[in-house]
């Protein structure tokens, strides 16, 4: 089976004819060597450029950074005198602090590198990064505090107390600024890495969709290969309203990727593509500057429930069982309880203002209680800030025609029920501002699924009902993912995978983004 090359040549993947590409892609033919194997020395695809290059400004703004952390601990430490001080130990002679901190932040660095911080596999998305500038920093304070031991040396621990505290914090900010930086590159079509997606027939799509749905990672779907490939009746398929032309076979990969200039191959579910054809393919692919993504094709299963496992040399996914019984640990209810009565104390002003607001405009109480289903499908009653005149339940009936929600769901993007100061809470989220009482008497979470009405509960099919598993949340990903614009299908698919996923960090991050999300008022009404 061969593989078109760019510049005209074939890979021959039964082995009877080898041709490895060496170079850029406008190589002459000459850069090809038939028979034997040469390491690729130059970046020639556009990913790999834009990646080098954000490397290397990772590299001097993690230096800038260890360095004024150090000096800051050095200056608070010792003020004006640091040349002055000197660290005693055993084998040698005093050594003045200003050498200390020099050796510091090489070994910071070194520890940084050491730990593939800045692995182009992690950077710029997921918690990865993150836990790695962790890790590196906490096993350089470790590695710092044996060899003080072994070698008896009295460090000033206020100074490593102030340097490692605070170089951490900055190399976390730093790292944060970088992904911000990519993230604006890339609504400018910069820092994109371009996608071919490889698979069955119905793979592929659900595959382009996952990648259309995360748009800030920067992986653009440039076009795709299925068994079939491209005929007269279907020439792309259609994700997100972009239509994504179909260039070939899934056997025809190499020559996908010449038509494309694609840099990436992300391989999902195919029965035509055999394990050796797989590994010749990543040979392939790696003289070309082309990344291989193998997928599993699961979809909402977080990275912390996966597991690779090699079993006769072949690696195996083992995948966690869900974790809502999680969801309901006594660390959660702990968090929400002070977490709620914190957001009370603190908005204590903003909830009187806007009660006397709700009270003195409309005619009404300004609370408005509405029965919702909890966990288990137990029902409680809601709070909330009332956004409505007080007879508006009795005008649903009329409105339902013009119900701008998805599914079971009822919203109107112009809904005539709703108060001038309503609509102004509603921006803002503020009329939930008062469902941190029922985080309190146990019937919410401050992050869950969206708490649903029992009429829509009574048209959930088997799967959707796996939502009230754990509490619902004032807050939840359906919240920082669209609201309202978002579809039913979304609005489900988001719950099921917070129920199934649970972590604390994601709840930490989920609060973080909400904060976001209501201050630009997206997707309320």
């Amino acid at each position: 089976m061969s593989y078109g090359v760019p510049g005209g040549e074939t890979v021959d993947l039964s082995g009877r004819s080898r041709f490895f590409f060496r170079g850029d892609r406008s190589a002459p033919p000459s850069a090809y060597v038939r028979g034997r194997v040469r390491s690729r020395t130059y970046l020639r695809s556009d990913r790999e450029r834009w990646q080098a290059a954000y490397v290397r400004n990772l590299v001097i703004s993690d230096l800038v950074v260890v360095c004024v952390a150090i000096a800051v601990a050095q200056f608070v430490r010792f003020g004006g005198t640091a040349k002055d001080e000197t660290l005693v130990w055993a084998p040698s002679s005093p050594l003045g602090y200003t050498a200390v901190s020099a050796m510091l932040a090489v070994l910071w660095i070194g520890f940084l590198a050491l730990f593939n911080t800045r692995s182009p596999r992690v950077i710029g998305a997921g918690a990865e990064e993150y836990r790695l500038i962790a890790s590196a920093t906490f096993r350089l304070f470790g590695v710092l505090a044996i060899i003080s031991l072994m070698l008896r040396m009295d460090i000033a621990r206020g100074y490593l107390a102030i340097a490692f505290p605070l170089g951490l914090v900055l190399l976390l900010l730093n790292r944060r600024a970088w992904r911000q930086y990519a993230v604006a590159q890339r609504a400018r079509e910069r820092y994109q890495t371009s996608v071919l997606v490889v698979g069955g027939s119905r793979a592929v799509p659900d595959m382009a969709q996952a990648f259309a749905r995360d748009k800030g990672s920067g992986y653009h779907v440039v076009g795709v290969c299925t068994p079939e490939g491209p005929t007269a009746t279907r020439e792309s398929i259609e994700v997100h309203g972009e239509q994504i032309p179909i260039v070939g076979v899934d056997q025809e990969i190499v020559e996908a990727v010449r038509i494309t200039g694609a840099d990436t191959v992300a391989l999902t579910a195919t029965d035509h593509l055999r394990p050796d054809q797989i590994k010749r393919l990543v040979w392939s692919l790696d003289e070309l500057g082309v990344d291989l993504i193998v997928t599993p094709g699961l979809v909402d299963i977080a990275g912390q429930r996966l597991r690779s496992r090699p079993v006769a040399q072949m690696p195996m996914l083992h995948i966690e069982k869900p974790q809502y019984d999680r969801a309901k640990s006594i660390y959660k209810q702990s968090f929400d309880f002070v977490f709620a009565l914190g957001a009370l104390l603190l908005i204590l002003p903003v909830i009187v203002v806007f009660a006397v607001a709700v009270k003195f405009t409309s005619p009404g109480s300004v609370f408005y209680r509405s029965e919702r289903m909890g966990l288990d499908g137990l029902p409680f009653q809601m709070i909330k800030f009332r956004s409505m005149y007080q007879d508006a339940d009795k005008h649903k009936d009329a409105l339902v025609a013009q119900n701008d929600g998805a599914g079971p769901l009822f919203k109107m993007r112009e809904d005539p029920r709703v108060t001038p100061v309503g609509k102004f809470m509603r921006k803002f989220s503020i009329d939930e501002l008062p469902q941190f009482i029922n985080v309190l008497r146990g019937d919410m979470s401050v992050v869950g699924p969206r708490p649903p009405l029992r009429s829509e509960v009574e048209q959930y099919d088997g799967h959707v009902r796996r939502r009230m598993l754990v509490k619902p949340g004032v807050t939840g990903l359906w919240q920082i993912s669209g609201r309202s614009d978002l579809s039913w299908e979304e609005t489900v698919r988001l719950d099921l995978s917070y129920v199934e996923n649970w972590s604390m960090m994601q709840d930490l991050l989920i609060i973080k983004r909400t904060l976001g999300v209501v201050s630009r008022s997206e997707g309320a009404y």
